[in-house]
């Protein structure tokens, strides 16, 4: 069988795990490149060797290649709906970076454009892939939690504002929540196999901003960086998420935080058992009434080694044989339709209920 052709709609960070996850699977052909920043779109080109005739900065030109089966959507957040509409529109299958758009009403209109389509719309919600989410999933699948009730959710950095677009709301959207808390809220909900939201309580904060005075190396650095950024996206968002199930999610997300180290915790309570990953997985139960902890080894522990890899062979696999989508379309919508309410519910001060 030929390989199919995929094309990568944005060569910023985010597009090196896409693009060497495609190079790793025998079944694919890294076809073509699109990115408006030709610098950019220039270095990428040469490093993953695509002909300079296969380089473009203007999506619709990509979009013409007949021969390319797929893309890869890359780009900043507020480019997400624009450029997965036209690539449906072209009759290509989309692979979606996460969130999904920078709204719910932006996140339906892709679906739609999908589904007319009749082609495959697939998030990118990466950690659905982990060896870590793998195991848990296993146990309560099996019934060894019990009824999930209550859940905590942490993805707090100290200093962590990357920069460039990042910072800037009118290309993200926002800022920790629906860059980093859009992971931990989506692997909690699908670890509960997919419970609705049906009431937010949100707050967020801009106190800090993105602390360029402080002195030291960055851990997390935007491409697009630059010396006069923008920041005006929150610092902290915290919110408490109602299901239709009765359980509660309660999250954490912060760029910039008064706090001792980085953390990225995940906290299930259920009926029977309870879990961390941290990312080590930790299991509490109770056995012959006596309570129990079990401790799996580092090696159960998240990997990022081959999580993009695994993604995108789900993502070639659903294209090729048309298996069912592990990350569809209105999963994301889900996705923004609560990120919607934390930040409404921020606004006004108010509890948001979803129809």
């Amino acid at each position: 069988m030929a390989k199919i052709k995929v094309g990568i709609i944005g060569t910023g960070g985010i597009s090196n795990e896409h693009i060497n996850g495609y190079l790793k699977n025998p079944e694919v052909e890294l076809y073509a490149f699109c990115d408006i920043n030709e610098k950019q779109l220039n270095i990428m080109g040469d490093k993953y060797g695509i002909p300079a005739e296969r380089r473009f900065t203007d999506k619709a030109d990509l979009l013409k290649l007949k021969e390319i089966d797929a893309v890869s959507v890359c780009t900043w957040n507020s480019a997400h709906a624009e450029c997965s509409i036209a690539a449906l529109e072209a009759g290509k299958h989309v692979l979606c970076e996460k969130p999904m758009a920078m709204n719910a009403e932006q996140a339906r209109a892709m679906k739609a454009a999908a589904d007319k389509a009749g082609k495959l719309l697939m998030i990118g919600f990466v950690r659905r892939y982990g060896n870590d989410c793998e195991i848990l999933k296993d146990y309560i699948d099996s019934g060894f939690f019990g009824d999930i009730y209550y859940s905590k959710a942490t993805y707090l950095r100290r200093n962590g504002n990357p920069g460039g677009w990042f910072g800037d709301i009118s290309r993200s959207g926002g800022g920790p929540l629906i860059d980093l808390g859009v992971h931990v809220i989506d692997l909690v909900r699908y670890l509960m196999g997919n419970p609705q939201p049906v009431s937010v309580y949100g707050a967020t904060f801009q106190k800090l901003f993105n602390r360029p005075e402080i002195k030291g190396k960055r851990a997390y650095v935007s491409t697009g960086r630059a010396t006069n950024d923008i920041c005006d996206v929150e610092d902290l968002a915290s919110a408490m998420i109602r299901f239709d199930n009765g359980a509660v999610l309660s999250v954490e997300a912060s760029f910039s935080l008064n706090l001792k180290n980085d953390t990225g915790d995940i906290e299930l309570f259920g009926t029977k058992a309870g879990a961390k990953l941290d990312p080590k997985i930790e299991i509490y139960s109770q056995i012959n009434d006596y309570l129990v902890n079990i401790d799996f080894n580092r090696d159960t522990a998240l990997s990022f080694d081959g999580l993009f890899a695994r993604e995108m062979d789900h993502y070639v696999d659903c294209v090729i044989n048309g298996t069912p989508c592990r990350a569809p379309a209105q999963d994301g919508v889900d996705m923004m339709r609560i990120l919607d309410a934390v930040y409404e519910s921020a606004r006004t001060g108010h509890e948001v209920v979803l129809a």
